[in-house]
């Protein structure tokens, strides 16, 4: 069996890195895709869905170094899903709706945000992906 995810969005607050007990670097970041259409009646709708994503190894370095709030990347990976439910994280929001959580381990990251776009990582957009060796492993307007 196989699974392939490619997200392409933006991205909603800057990457944190941490290490591994191994010493293996791993970066979290949200990613926002979003889709607009006209319905039936003529109106303009817009969906946004948010996931979660986790690189490793060099790879993590780099976006960490990289990437800020904002960019726009596409992501390539396989979706992780809740041991306990076989779908996505369930949870309870701050305001106490119901929301959940897509997870994402990206195996390869590309930088969209053109050069000298924004001050953060202006030189990103030159850098190619490095696989990585992935393993196991709010701000109110993020899911998350």
């Amino acid at each position: 069996m196989y699974q392939r995810l490619v997200l392409v969005g933006n991205l909603g607050r800057d990457p944190e890195m941490r290490y591994t007990p191994n010493g293996t670097a791993v970066t979290t970041f949200p990613v926002a895709t979003s889709r607009r259409w006209t319905d039936a009646s003529g109106q303009l709708k817009e969906e946004t869905a948010w996931f979660r994503v986790s690189v490793f190894g060099k790879q993590a370095e780099v976006c960490n170094q990289y990437l800020a709030k904002g960019r726009k990347v596409l992501v390539e990976g396989e979706l992780v899903v809740d041991e306990k439910t076989g779908g996505p994280r369930v949870y309870t929001r701050k305001d106490g709706t119901a929301g959940a959580s897509f997870e994402v381990r990206g195996n390869t990251v590309r930088f969209l945000t053109p050069k000298g776009e924004s001050e953060a990582g202006a030189g990103a957009a030159g850098i190619s992906p490095v696989p990585t060796d992935a393993g196991s492993m709010s701000e109110d307007d993020l899911p998350f």
